[in-house]
């Protein structure tokens, strides 16, 4: 033998292993469901995971059974993310915000066996239960709370269940290829499609995900994971932040503007991660509180594409470098990071924001490539538009019991977005392919429309969308909220897109409203605005055809 290295498995329970061990003092900072700041330790988060992990297998679940959770970002919600996990079972996050049919048939494909959550979803849990098939226990999230058990029979309280578990507790050996964690996809369309990770996948990205073009995070940051933990295990940030150890601060159920500028400015956060709809809201809260947010010196943005207006806004004003990511369930969700490349460090600040709008490029771990609708590969040269595809080590192969693989025939995974790359990797999302305007045999992105009206000073949020149309198939609608106290009309709002995009690609008409649908992790459901909007080009019964 000429010699080998050790091997370990990689495995979830190391990395809070190594943050209880190594960065034991660091705080832990969580707002609680019902109101105030908890303050916890990873010391501490990491001995209540050990007896969670102890006090499951003592309830005598078998490895790889599903454990649910419908739960906001805190404390206790990333304890079970480790205990879970570590002990051998796999943690099923729950998006509290899908329907209650939905709801009822993730629990039910998945098997869960117990169900975590907080006290905001009591309600829920009530309602459901007589329709969960495989549930043995359902845990309050909490203390003992007389008029919480009064709500759900034999409910079980998480701080007395996890007092009787093992404080010496040793996490198992697992194979680093069993299964960790569960995400559904958000079932816009017919039934949520269950991706289930690995110890290996989870771990691997945690390491992919975080390199210095990653999301970089040090010990020395305070991270907010603004990105629910029920969407893609927030990003994988905790997984990131307990493998750092970096102090985290869980914004439980409060997301709106104002909460996050007190958060932000009395934690000293220095890197947040969100949607775009709130980082609009902390930009507004931002400037009617006049905080400057000194702490702050980072934001991821994923979720859906940035409005080119919010880098300038968050650079100039508040000197935060807002970084743009893509991602999807189905990949972990990091698919790429947009960081600048030692060729761009000499441009001035425009030019650097306008590689910046892109989705950016992948870390080494995954691959990226384009294809037209008969499979044949494209070039990367930044112009041509095809179907992006994805393959790597945090990818998923096949959808949890679905019994066939979800690659194509040479092993990559459609993303269903349509997109461009250039030669240095960098991908633009066009649109996705659900999504995107074919209007007389041509395409028009959604997502280019949409950033031209949020650039407009009177528009919060805007999203369009194709509407039928009687000689062209299908023609741009852009359905637009005002800004708080501003005033535009159609007229000037049409008038904004010229020289911006050619005259063809010009929507037909605006529509104005209070509010936009979104789904539970902040995306605008362009379904709902297809349902409601879909017609408004179309002759009305009786009228002359058009």
């Amino acid at each position: 033998m000429l010699g080998r290295m050790m091997h370990q498995p990689l495995l979830i329970s190391a990395l809070i292993e190594h943050a209880g061990r190594y960065h034991g003092a660091t705080e832990v900072v969580s707002v609680a469901t019902t109101g105030g700041i908890e303050r916890a330790t990873w010391a501490e988060v990491a001995a209540h995971a050990r007896r969670l992990g102890s006090a499951l297998m003592q309830m005598g679940l078998h490895q790889s059974d599903r454990c649910a959770t419908i739960a906001w970002n805190n404390r206790r919600h990333l304890e079970i993310y480790f205990g879970v996990a570590g002990a051998g079972f796999v943690c099923h996050t729950i998006n509290p915000r899908l329907a209650p049919e939905q709801l009822i048939y993730v629990i039910n494909h998945a098997e869960d066996k117990v169900l975590f959550i907080d006290r905001t979803f009591l309600p829920i849990a009530a309602k459901l239960a007589p329709h969960l098939k495989t549930l043995r226990a359902v845990v309050l999230m909490g203390p003992r709370d007389d008029e919480a058990a009064a709500m759900v029979p034999d409910l079980l309280f998480y701080d007395e269940f996890i007092a009787g578990g093992d404080p010496a507790f040793r996490w198992p050996d697992l194979a680093e290829t069993s299964p960790s964690s569960l995400c559904y996809t958000s079932g816009t369309t017919g039934h949520p499609k269950g991706v289930l990770y690995t110890h290996r996948s989870t771990v691997l990205h945690s390491l992919g995900g975080n390199q210095p073009d990653g999301l970089a995070l040090r010990a020395a940051d305070t991270v907010m994971p603004v990105v629910p933990m029920f969407h893609v295990n927030a990003w994988g940030v905790p997984y990131i932040a307990a493998g750092v150890g970096c102090k985290l601060v869980l914004p439980g159920p409060g997301l709106d503007g104002a909460s996050l500028v007190k958060l932000i400015d009395g934690e000293a956060v220095t890197l947040a991660l969100g949607v775009p709809t709130i980082w609009m809201g902390l930009l507004a809260a931002l400037e009617e509180s006049g905080s400057k947010a000194p702490s702050l010196t980072r934001t991821v943005v994923g979720g859906s594409a940035l409005p080119p207006s919010m880098i300038p806004a968050f650079r100039d004003t508040y000197g935060v470098d807002l970084i743009h990511a893509w991602g999807m369930t189905e990949t972990s969700p990091l698919g790429t990071l947009n960081q600048l490349l030692q060729k761009h460090q000499a441009l001035d600040d425009d030019a650097k924001a306008n590689i910046r709008l892109g989705q950016g490029r992948p870390p080494f771990g995954v691959e990226l490539r384009l294809v037209d609708a008969q499979g044949h590969e494209l070039p990367c040269d930044g112009v041509t538009q095809g179907e992006l595809q994805i393959r790597g080590h945090w990818i998923v192969d096949s959808y949890f019991k679905a019994g066939h693989s979800a690659l194509t025939i040479d092993g990559w995974f459609d993303t269903g977005d349509v997109a461009t790359i250039d030669a240095d990797g960098y991908m633009i999302i066009r649109d996705r392919s659900k999504d995107i305007i074919k209007s007389g045999g041509e395409w028009i992105s959604t997502v280019e429309l949409e950033n031209i009206a949020i650039g407009h000073p009177a528009v919060a949020n805007a999203a369009a969308i194709a509407a039928h149309h009687p000689k062209w198939d299908e023609r741009p609608v852009v359905v637009v909220v005002k800004a708080q106290g501003a005033e535009v009309t159609e007229a000037e709002l049409l008038a904004f897109y010229g020289g911006k995009v050619p005259h063809w690609q010009v929507p037909d008409k605006v529509i104005f409203v209070p509010s936009l649908p979104l789904g539970g992790t902040g995306k605008v459901l362009k379904n709902k605005l297809r349902e409601e909007y879909g017609n408004v080009l179309m002759p009305a019964e009786g009228d002359a055809e058009a």
